[in-house]
């Protein structure tokens, strides 16, 4: 007997309208003949504990239903208990405001993830491992440090109400007060740390974030590498005029940016930072970053 996706729901993604959204859809996968348990999560980090005492417990198929942050927390649920054991499977339900990972596979809507799970469409996916001073953490689309995890923050303490305008108006408020600073790090083993000034750096293991801004467009989710994109400290005018270019990936061709697969990259920062990572919000110390190869089986 096939064994039953443990759906994990954030009733609270969307700004609620997961909750009004989520029998239809789960209607739908049963109709299908696809087996779910259902349970729901109360407050932030719930979902990271549910998941990993169902993994403990022997599940292997689970169901995001929410938004990036949702699968983020799932995902740290799975790991790192899952790099020494048999490989989950994670299918999702993008019922949130962002669901910026499944874009890099055509679609970002539930009637596309439906579409997936319906068919059994799957294909591995690398996870990607952080190691900061306080523990370790695992993502699946991308990290940002800079411009990109500002304008993060911004958007989670004054614009989340906004959906996708929320980042724009974020763009707008980080634009005014831009700050390009260094984040010294060096790739893959190399001795000489990078110091220069930029405008962000981007860690990538898919293409977009945000949405629709396609941050890394050579970014594959199973290559085993992490897609690094470096802007420069490019100008408040020189930004506006090429504010568009992030969002269908031709920033990269600017003279000012760089981007390069890597295995492993380390940093040497003077203390913590934001970061933005997985459409999460943190300040942390960050000290390496590098690739569990095809250790997910995602649901595309």
């Amino acid at each position: 007997m096939t064994e039953p996706y443990l759906v994990i729901v954030n009733p609270a993604a969307g700004g609620g309208r997961c909750r009004k959204l989520l029998a239809p859809a789960l209607q739908r996968l049963r109709a299908a003949g696809i087996l779910l348990n259902v349970v729901e999560t109360g407050g932030p980090g719930q979902a990271t504990e549910i998941a990993r005492d169902a993994y403990a417990h022997g599940h292997r198929r689970f169901l995001a239903v929410g938004g990036d942050g949702t699968s983020y927390e799932i995902v740290n649920g799975l790991f790192p208990g899952a790099e020494a054991s048999e490989r989950p499977m994670l299918g999702f339900l993008p019922l949130g405001t962002g669901n910026s990972f499944l874009r890099d596979f055509g679609h970002q809507d539930v009637e596309g993830a439906t579409r997936a799970l319906i068919a059994g469409r799957t294909q591995p996916a690398d996870v990607i491992r952080l190691r900061h001073r306080q523990g370790i953490l695992h993502y699946i689309n991308l990290l940002s440090v800079g411009f990109a995890a500002d304008v993060a923050v911004m958007r989670a303490r004054r614009f989340h109400r906004y959906g996708q305008l929320g980042y724009l108006l974020a763009i707008f408020t980080c634009l005014a007060r831009l700050n390009r600073r260094p984040f010294p790090l060096s790739i893959d083993g190399e001795r000489r740390f990078d110091r220069r000034r930029c405008l962000f750096l981007s860690f990538n293991n898919s293409k977009f974030t945000g949405g629709t801004m396609m941050i890394a467009p050579q970014a594959e989710v199973n290559d085993g590498l992490i897609e690094y994109v470096r802007w420069g400290p490019i100008g408040r005018f020189g930004l506006i005029r090429n504010l568009h270019t992030l969002y269908d990936g031709t920033h990269v061709k600017h003279p000012l940016a760089l981007r390069r697969p890597a295995r492993q990259i380390e940093f040497q920062l003077d203390g913590p930072i934001d970061v933005m990572i997985d459409g999460e919000v943190l300040t942390l110390e960050c000290e390496r970053l590098d690739v569990l190869p095809s250790a997910l089986t995602v649901v595309v």
